[in-house]
């Protein structure tokens, strides 16, 4: 199929967060969001998940720019959507959030083998200061090395 090649990442969640748990979630979306997804506009970068009252979960701030060749029938780019989980795994990412003070955090927007977008969401831990340091210390000696490997 045509959109598989459709990969948009957060990088900044590997940097901000520690993951405990990855989960694929389906996502409903309208006609003119999966096409625009089609086309890669658009971003999940400074996005978040959430649930609602019933229970169920949303991602918020996530940004599909409006499709090019829609009519008046354009959607709202920023609006909540929902993200499609087992009962099993919604309740257990609801009692972690809920007890542990945890974050949802979207990792990945792909499309699948069959022309559905899916979400990789990561319950998370926020670093502190000091752990992004490491993080970055530990890149940059990975760098040197790779360099010194490199020159030989």
């Amino acid at each position: 199929m045509k959109g598989n090649n459709i990969k948009i990442k957060n990088k900044k969640a590997k940097f901000n967060y520690e993951f405990l748990d990855k989960y694929i979630a389906g996502i409903v979306l309208r006609g003119t969001e999966i096409k625009a997804i089609r086309e890669g506009k658009a971003t999940i970068a400074e996005s978040f998940c959430e649930f609602n009252d019933k229970g169920e979960l949303f991602v918020v701030n996530m940004n599909i720019q409006e499709y090019s060749h829609a009519s008046h029938f354009n959607h709202n780019p920023k609006s909540e959507r929902k993200l499609l989980l087992n009962k099993k795994e919604l309740k257990k990412l609801y009692k972690e959030v809920k007890n542990s003070g945890l974050t949802i955090v979207p990792l990945l927007l792909f499309i699948n083998d069959r022309g559905f977008a899916k979400l990789q969401i990561a319950l998370a831990k926020g670093k502190k200061l000091y752990d992004k340091r490491e993080t970055i210390k530990e890149r940059d000696t990975k760098r040197k090395l790779d360099r010194i490997q490199k020159s030989y």
